[in-house]
């Protein structure tokens, strides 16, 4: 089988690229970095000749919420059009558990919103896969808001998820039959952020000072169980203990 992976060279992307090659379907690469720009479309219509599924796990990093809902938009509807150009039968996003809940929120979750109404409301059959946060998701917390030796860390209940987890699934789901809005994906067990950042940091030989709070990257509307996957949700087997030994 023929199939694109948007985001080819991202955490996510790449090791499903690794998945579906291993299982021995041909994937198209697409990334702004190998030549194909999906905010202007340059080279989209090129690399999806003879695609039959797309899987869309592109991440932007945007200024405020207005930059995101644009970028977010303007690869998407690119995308979309021009799978419907090419006879795309599949489209599956990597969305987020949880962002449907949530009022407000920050700027990346605004447009991963736009990318989910964008997709159901579009011309080609889709799957989103809404997955809870990633077991390296600590440490990247970390490392954005580190600053003289402390790291400010919302205290968010989370149910992370083992990249390579999320990988077998989207590879899994990308080649079957189109199935809507999929069941939640999460990890087997809740964790809480700013424990997950301190054994993380000590795992990674990282010395750095957390601080709990609210006032940094997310606010009091991600507190309780807005994150967590809901009822009857797909959940992966790696635990977070399990991939830190693994992962340092």
């Amino acid at each position: 089988m023929r199939i694109a992976i948007a985001g080819a060279t991202g955490n996510i992307g790449s090791r499903t690229v690794a998945v579906l090659e291993q299982a021995g379907h041909e994937v198209v690469r697409i990334s702004r970095s190998l030549g194909v720009d999906l905010i202007t479309g340059n080279g989209l219509d090129a690399a999806l000749t003879g695609v039959e599924a797309v899987l869309d796990a592109t991440s932007y990093e945007a200024a405020d919420r207005e930059d995101a809902v644009a970028s977010f938009g303007a690869s998407t509807r690119n995308l979309l059009a021009a799978e419907r150009r090419a006879g795309v039968r599949h489209h599956v996003l990597l969305s987020i558990v949880g962002i449907d809940r949530i009022e407000g929120g920050n700027a990346h979750y605004a447009g991963k919103r736009e990318q989910e109404r964008l997709v159901a409301e579009g011309p080609v059959p889709w799957t989103i896969v809404p997955v809870t946060q990633f077991h390296d998701f600590a440490a990247t917390v970390t490392d954005w808001t580190e600053h003289d030796g402390v790291a400010e860390i919302p205290p968010l209940l989370v149910q992370p998820i083992a990249p390579d987890d999320v990988a077998s699934i989207l590879a899994e789901i990308t080649t079957s039959a189109p199935q809507g809005r999929y069941r939640d994906v999460a990890g087997p067990e809740p964790q809480d952020l700013v424990d997950m950042a301190r054994r993380s940091n000590d795992a990674r030989g990282h010395a750095v000072k957390l601080v709990p709070t609210w006032a940094s990257l997310l606010g009091p509307e991600m507190a309780g169980d807005v994150l967590l996957p809901g009822d009857g949700a797909r959940i992966a087997a790696t635990t977070f203990d399990q991939w830190l030994t693994h992962a340092h």
